[in-house]
């Protein structure tokens, strides 16, 4: 490690403790709204060739899903443990530093290409996926308003787009000390509607008071799998119901005690909605599955269970009508529409949390001259990046707005974040190992058995997604065809402004401050 390495100063404020820290991270995986919008596809996802559903793996494939997400979530906390002065730059700081600490400067020069690597994979992930959940809030207002007879229509979605991107970049702007405040409630309703959903839910399966047939007939039979393969196929979905953990690593800046609190924060805010929430949930809406869902297939004939909620736009929210219906007294309804409003809240929370960790990383990269110096601007009163906030407002409308436009546009944004997901993911992973190869405290399973398990999983995920969509052919394969198209532009941008750019960065960031 060079001695006379200078920590990194951001002129942003520490105002952070565990609490803040954690919250804001947990809030980019919120619970509730992930149930309500992933658990169709979940409910709809078929093996190529067979057609054979994976829904019945869903829960088992959520499981295996987590414990891949924890080997991720150990590297990024001990790499946040030995660099507690990365600030804002996160995994981006850990990429360079892990290179520069060796002794050996013939390791030097994977310094930059692997930082570069690291910056475009998380501005895939962190400036796409915002336009996601723009996206998903068009498209739930638009839910809610058809329950009282309105339809905004395509046009009426692109506006809500437009104005939801907006109105989260004014709070991101207005600095995270607002953002936290806003995503702690947010925290708090969520987690207070999912404990209540899930009572509702399980006393409906115990007590059945319909006369229900079942989809799985007993506990055991939610949790355990029934083939390997379709758990390994419902884990590529589930994965994406538990990113968001890493994103505490991106608040050391504003951490009053980051080497302390951050790795802290990483592995609590996967604990708490990973291991915590997301099972809870995903259990009880599995075990009140019945025939008394019902719906229609696109040719208009009568279905139920889990065909139903393959074929339904909001299974849940049905799910919640009709158990609420049976259990009290016909409040079905007004219930689907308040759980509707926390799951907007949880979108907003989501959306906040990624345009926060997203800028924040940019804001490192603009100061350290590997993106235009404008994004990194700090505004004099919330000193805030609030250029790149601004310009992460256009792109998050505009992707949201395309999103909006069919189920296979929003597939394919929704894996387009992906892509940069599993490979920003598999890439931290092997620079957690690179870090500790050599350090005193090196652990063989900390630092070695966990970091590359977590990059074969990321790696497997990544495949297996792409490989599914391009095998499937259809829709799938134009929705691998976007998300690819989507990765392929921002690595082209990228690699331009590098060119024209020139030369290698003027100082390493490890030993530049970004005041």
């Amino acid at each position: 490690m060079a001695a006379n390495a200078a920590p990194a100063t951001t002129g942003m404020k520490k105002t952070l403790g565990l609490t803040g820290v954690t919250v804001n991270a947990m809030a980019l995986i919120a619970p509730g709204a992930f149930l309500w919008i992933t658990y169709q596809i979940q409910a709809a996802q078929t093996l190529p060739g067979s057609g054979a559903s994976t829904a019945l793996d869903m829960f088992p494939g959520i499981v295996f899903a987590l414990i891949l997400a924890f080997f991720t979530a150990l590297s990024y906390s001990e790499l946040a443990r030995i660099y507690p002065e990365a600030g804002t730059g996160s995994c981006y700081y850990f990429a360079e530093r892990s290179f520069l600490d060796k002794l050996n400067a013939a390791h030097h020069r994977w310094a930059r290409p692997t930082k570069l690597a690291t910056g475009w994979a998380a501005h895939l992930f962190y400036w796409v996926y915002p336009g996601v959940m723009v996206a998903f809030m068009a498209i739930l207002v638009n839910f809610v308003l058809q329950q009282f007879g309105l339809d905004l229509g395509t046009i009426g979605q692109l506006v809500v787009a437009g104005v939801f991107s907006v109105i989260v970049g004014y709070i991101a702007v207005r600095g995270v000390t607002g953002s936290t405040t806003t995503a702690l409630v947010i925290n708090v309703i969520q987690l207070v509607t999912l404990v209540g959903f899930s009572i509702l839910a399980i006393a409906y399966r115990v007590l059945n008071p319909e006369g229900a047939a079942f989809v799985y007939d007993s506990a055991p039979a939610v949790v355990l799998p029934k083939d390997l393969f379709s758990v390994f196929a419902q884990s590529t979905i589930a994965i994406l119901i538990l990113v968001g953990f890493e994103s505490a690593t991106a608040f050391g800046a504003e951490a009053k005690n980051a080497k302390r609190d951050v790795p802290r924060a990483v592995i609590l805010a996967l604990v708490i909605q990973g291991l915590f929430a997301y099972l809870i949930e995903y259990f009880a809406a599995n075990y009140a599955i019945s025939d008394k869902l019902t719906g229609t297939d696109p040719k208009g004939a009568a279905i139920s269970g889990m065909d139903a909620a393959a074929a339904s736009g909001a299974p849940i929210g049905d799910l919640i009508r009709q158990v609420g219906d049976s259990m009290l007294g016909g409040f079905g309804f007004p219930l689907a529409i308040i759980v509707a409003v926390t799951v907007a809240l949880a979108i907003l929370g989501t959306t906040l949390s990624a345009m926060n960790t997203g800028v924040r990383i940019t804001y490192a990269m603009a100061q350290d001259e590997e993106m235009p110096g404008l994004l990194g601007l700090l505004h004099g009163r919330f000193a805030t990046p609030h250029f790149a906030v601004g310009v992460m407002v256009v792109v998050s409308a505009i992707i949201g707005m395309v999103g909006t436009l069919s189920v296979v546009t929003l597939t394919g944004i929704t894996l387009a974040s992906n892509f940069g997901t599993f490979v920003l993911y598999g890439i931290t992973c092997l620079i957690a190992l690179n870090a500790f190869v050599g350090r005193a405290e090196f652990s063989f399973l900390k630092h070695a058995v966990v970091p590359i398990l977590g990059f074969l999983a990321n790696l497997a995920m990544l495949v297996t997604i792409f490989a599914l969509g391009f095998i499937g052919g259809g829709d799938s394969q134009t929705e691998a065809f976007i998300a690819l198209g989507f990765a392929g532009a921002w690595l082209v941008a990228s690699v331009i402004y590098v060119v024209l750019r020139g030369g290698p960065a003027r100082r390493p960031v490890a030993e530049r401050t970004t005041a």
